[in-house]
């Protein structure tokens, strides 16, 4: 009986530790704040931005700050180090949806943005980095 408990000891350790990592691995990065980013336009042209970023909990609320105005985030989520959203825009009579990934690290998001509806969709995805600035 004594050599039991210390076989089952261990594997008592061995399943605490992997509820840890598993745990750990499905927390939401902490992407609240502002942060600024070249995005890149038409022609090659790039556009400074800032992104306001508000997490709670899976949620994602926030705006994106342009040259043109504010566009409102919509559909926002986080799931671990991963975010998305949509931002949609009336230029005349065209809307134009645009959709955000994001792979968060530190203070960095790498972002994936696709264009839909408008004149600007059909163009193929723009990445760029969005660097926190607060």
């Amino acid at each position: 009986m004594k050599t039991i408990f210390p076989i089952m000891k261990n594997k008592l350790f061995a399943v605490a530790a992997l509820m840890g990592v598993f745990v750990l691995g499905a927390m939401a990065a902490d992407v609240t704040g502002k942060y600024t980013a070249e995005m890149p336009g038409r022609g090659g042209n790039t556009q400074t931005i800032t992104i306001t970023l508000k997490a709670d909990g899976a949620a994602l609320t926030g705006a994106i700050t342009t040259p043109r105005g504010d566009q409102k985030i919509e559909n926002g989520k986080v799931d671990g180090d991963t975010i998305s959203f949509t931002t949609t825009m009336t230029m005349g009579d065209n809307t134009m949806t645009q959709s955000y990934t994001g792979k968060v690290s530190g203070d960095t998001i790498e972002f994936t943005r696709e264009m839909q509806g408008g004149p600007g969709g059909g163009r193929g995805p723009a990445k760029f980095t969005a660097k926190k600035s607060s």
